[in-house]
């Protein structure tokens, strides 16, 4: 539409940041932030997971003209943010204090953008970002409409799919004759080309679940923002070796490999959930 104006919405867990209207929502309920620690909110959820340094917030919301304890102002702006979040400086869940240098915000977060018609009154339409809520915005979950669930649970179930995936590459590994075999009878394409898919797959996701295990072990607190930046590839990533049960055709019948790769594909799905559960407190609370 013409003409219209454009506000964006921050999304993230159970609270959204209206650019527009300056309003910060819990559970679509209102909750007070006056407006300078709001600019700051703002400032943090226009590059989530990057570090925003106080010069460039000094810069960007008091300008060089501004005669003010700017050290205290943001300090203070911070604090309430904080407060607003239900959020903690010592175990950040959400602003994240990065001493002598800044602030960052380590939550996943989600812009719409917002029409406005020349009313005033918001369009019907609603523009989602990236990710984590992209064109599969109505499918995937979102942290506020997880159950709390207990921390040591969650991080014990993460840890199993780990375990389990890294179970997968390892065997197909240490069983590629046999895998080349199966691949022969298949015929769906040369071998050759099936198996340097496999092994470079294989060599790639190595790495990246030991480092989720080693994630998860030590209690990385920043692994759901981490996780947000690698889910996209690594989501294609599991569709594919969702697939390696027919591997195993050998020992067990098709109509049952095929049943754990239907398994399989709800896997990386289930893993987001637990790594959006992970970005709570041991409370549940978000």
């Amino acid at each position: 539409m013409t003409g219209d104006a454009v506000g964006r919405v921050f999304c993230f867990g159970v609270f959204e940041a209206n650019e527009d209207g300056g309003e910060l929502r819990k559970h679509g309920l209102r909750i007070k932030l006056h407006s300078q620690p709001f600019q700051v909110l703002i400032l943090l959820l226009e590059r989530p997971s990057a570090l925003v340094t106080r010069e460039e917030m000094r810069q960007r919301l008091w300008g060089d003209d501004t005669f003010v304890d700017f050290d205290h102002g943001l300090n203070s702006a911070v604090n309430k943010i904080r407060e607003a979040l239900q959020d903690s400086a010592s175990q950040p869940r959400y602003v994240e204090t990065v001493p002598g240098k800044g602030y960052r915000f380590i939550a996943p977060v989600s812009q719409a953008t917002v029409r406005h018609a020349p009313s005033g009154h918001p369009a019907t339409e609603a523009i989602p970002a990236l990710f984590p809520e992209n064109s599969l915005h109505s499918m995937l979950s979102t942290a506020g409409e997880l159950p709390a669930t207990p921390r040591k649970l969650v991080r014990i179930l993460l840890l199993l799919v780990q375990v389990l995936y890294l179970s997968f590459y390892l065997i197909a590994l240490a069983n590629l004759r046999e895998v080349d075999d199966i691949f022969a009878e298949a015929r769906l394409l040369p071998p050759s080309v099936l198996m340097t898919l496999l092994v470079a797959t294989a060599a790639t996701l190595i790495p990246v679940r030991l480092f989720l295990i080693a994630a998860v072990a030590f209690d990385l607190r920043q692994l759901h923002s981490k996780f947000a930046r690698m889910f996209p590839v690594l989501l294609l990533l599991d569709l594919l070796w969702a697939l390696s049960p027919l591997m195993l055709v050998h020992y067990v019948s098709v109509g049952l490999a095929l049943g754990m790769s239907a398994t399989l594909v709800y896997l990386p799905f289930a893993q987001r959930s637990l790594v959006l559960m992970y970005g709570t407190d041991s409370t549940g609370s978000r």
